[in-house]
């Protein structure tokens, strides 16, 4: 059904990772397995599915993380035991060309939104990095690959939650992200495990599944309990704040919030190439605004969303436009009416030419917010921008 948002799909993927009794949540009957279940090959046959044949993403979006499976920690050991006659060699100059197709793929997205070049993405994924995970690598260097792919498939998945918020786009998100679960797992890397589950998490806000969120959440800040980065640390109990604080428990929200608070002021090495390694101290004081807001405290949510856009990490043109749509309509709640639309003209200055969903509902927000104001030229002009901008 077209816009339909049942999480049945969603449940037996969730329940795996979070280890739930099926029959407590109501399990549904199992799908039909997927076509492949070898991480690599399941990977890179929804890419290929992705690129290619659109129709196969809209007939199978519906149990495809309920076929998944958990990750198989024996994968990389195995191919490097029985690696093909033939196949290319890969070393960590491979690997270093994944991270770095990662970081200009991230930064273009982060400017533009995720609807600019997902497909290149894609691509990359299918057609240069396919043969380097089905090459002969040793064991060391077969974890550095599936970690640096698992990044690049976040990405995919992150690039299309950002493109829209269709059934489509949801179920190719869902999956990208649990596939990048797999191949971190399978690394052995903790963080980028975490970061996969905390984008289910933040999936699972957006669409309204409040309990699971919580329980994502609490899995992702679990598997980072013992990282050694305050980023990745705050990255992780900002993303259980904002979703105890989405369920309404305000007890849970603001104790990670503070737990959050603490690791990001902790002084930290030189950032790395992670997710988790870009939540700057401007990214926290944005997610900290809009959680502060959701517990109704407007005042300091106003102030950390002003704090977000003062100090360093908000340079990205999508990120700071979404910024100072929030921050618009914490001022209109605040009372501030002028001071709303002129926060909201700088979000429209910066929106234009941003293919993000966040962006559009931002737009479409604040044109039904903007209503009641009619009366006043800027509001019409405002008004009649984002109609321009949304068309």
């Amino acid at each position: 059904m077209e816009g339909e948002r049942t999480p049945g799909h969603w449940w037996p993927y969730i329940a795996q990772v979070l280890a739930l009794d099926p029959e407590a949540i109501n399990l549904p009957e199992p799908a039909p397995a997927a076509p492949h279940t070898d991480t690599v090959a399941s990977v890179l046959h929804l890419g290929r599915s992705d690129v290619e044949r659109r129709e196969f993403i809209l007939a199978s979006s519906g149990y495809a993380l309920s076929a998944l499976g958990l990750p198989d920690m024996d994968s990389i050991t195995r191919r490097t035991k029985t690696a093909l006659p033939g196949v290319v060699r890969v070393g960590q100059g491979e690997v270093a060309a994944v991270r770095h197709m990662v970081k200009a793929l991230g930064d273009s997205a982060s400017e533009l939104g995720g609807g600019h070049a997902r497909h290149l993405a894609v691509r990359y994924l299918t057609q240069d990095v396919a043969p380097w995970l089905e090459g002969n690598f040793t064991e060391t260097t077969g974890r550095d690959l599936f970690a640096a792919t698992s990044q690049l498939v976040h990405l995919a998945g992150w690039m299309a939650q950002d493109e829209g918020d269709t059934p489509e786009l949801r179920g190719l998100a869902q999956r990208y992200y649990a596939h990048s679960f797999r191949l971190a797992a399978e690394a052995g890397d903790p963080e980028l495990s975490a970061t996969a589950l905390r984008g289910l998490a933040v999936q699972c806000v957006d669409l309204g599944y409040r309990a699971e969120a919580v329980q994502l959440g609490e899995a992702c800040v679990e598997y980072g309990r013992n990282l050694d980065n305050p980023r990745a640390v705050a990255y992780y109990e900002a993303t259980l704040a904002n979703a105890a604080a989405q369920d309404d428990d305000r007890r849970m929200a603001t104790k990670h919030l503070a737990m959050s608070e603490t690791a990001i002021g902790k002084p930290t090495a030189a950032p790395g190439d992670s997710w988790a390694a870009h939540y700057s101290p401007g990214r926290w004081a944005h997610e900290s605004g809009m959680i502060l807001s959701r517990l109704g405290d407007l005042d300091a949510a106003e102030e950390h969303l002003h704090l977000a856009l003062d100090i360093h990490g908000l340079d990205r043109r999508r990120t700071r436009a979404i910024v100072l749509a929030d921050l618009g309509g914490v001022r209109l709640r605040l009372g501030d009416v002028d001071g709303a639309m002129a926060t909201w003209r700088d979000f429209l200055d910066c929106a234009d030419g941003v293919r993000s969903v966040k962006v559009r509902a931002a737009l479409q927000d604040m044109r039904v917010r903007l209503r009641r104001y009619d009366g006043a030229p800027e509001a019409q002009e405002l008004r009649e921008r984002a109609t321009r901008l949304v068309a």
